[in-house]
């Protein structure tokens, strides 16, 4: 097997960067990519940590998060299965990086910067829904902001609907537990779950 292992062998592979590769890189939110962001109700969050890396899926009503200004963004942190993986990397290693995906839109928007955690008590308030408010808030300084070609998406025709499965298709959380564990009962947890999320979505 050819193993690429050095930069100069992976430059020398790969050539040049394109012109258009590199202007779309700037260091905060311009009006364009400010409105993809306030578009997209949907991000990935990837942190880092001593025990290694983590991608953490972020989706909410609206925009998945706040604009505070053309450099901050607040992203809050709301009710799931309680593991903080990411909230854990973030206490220890500030670097995030953000990836907004927005249904019919055949590029991603990546942003890289640091983060804290911020659990004042007003913020909090300010993103309370249904009574419920987020646990903390990550507060978000960018450092770089660049949309994604689009030829993944388009490759993958992730946004066609032909593409998409159908129920059942593939195994159910449920499932997958009774799998790995076989005295956990599947079926029920399935069953149950529409009603608890509902009750526990903010």
């Amino acid at each position: 097997m050819a193993v690429i292992s050095t930069l100069d062998e992976l430059h020398d592979h790969y050539g040049v960067v394109g012109e258009a590769s590199l202007i779309k890189e700037i260091d905060s939110l311009s009006p364009a990519y400010r409105k993809i962001v306030e578009a997209s109700s949907f991000c990935t969050l990837a942190t880092c940590g001593p025990e290694g890396l983590d991608c953490s899926p972020r989706g909410d009503e609206g925009c998945v998060v706040r604009i505070q200004n053309n450099k901050t963004l607040l992203l809050p942190d709301r009710r799931g299965n309680n593991r903080i993986d990411s909230l854990r990397n973030i206490v220890r290693d500030p670097r995030v990086a953000l990836m907004f995906m927005v249904p019919g839109w055949n590029n991603v928007l990546r942003i890289n910067g640091k983060a804290v955690l911020s659990v004042d008590p007003a913020l909090l308030l300010s993103f309370e829904r249904e009574t419920h408010q987020p646990r903390s808030v990550v507060v978000v300084t960018i450092e770089s902001v660049y949309f994604q070609c689009a030829r993944a998406i388009m490759r993958a025709g992730l946004w066609n609907p032909d593409s998409q499965i159908s129920q059942g298709d593939l195994p159910s959380a449920g499932m997958i537990m009774q799998e790995i564990k076989s005295s956990f009962d599947g079926r029920s947890y399935d069953a149950e779950w529409p009603a608890r999320a509902a009750k526990s979505m903010w």
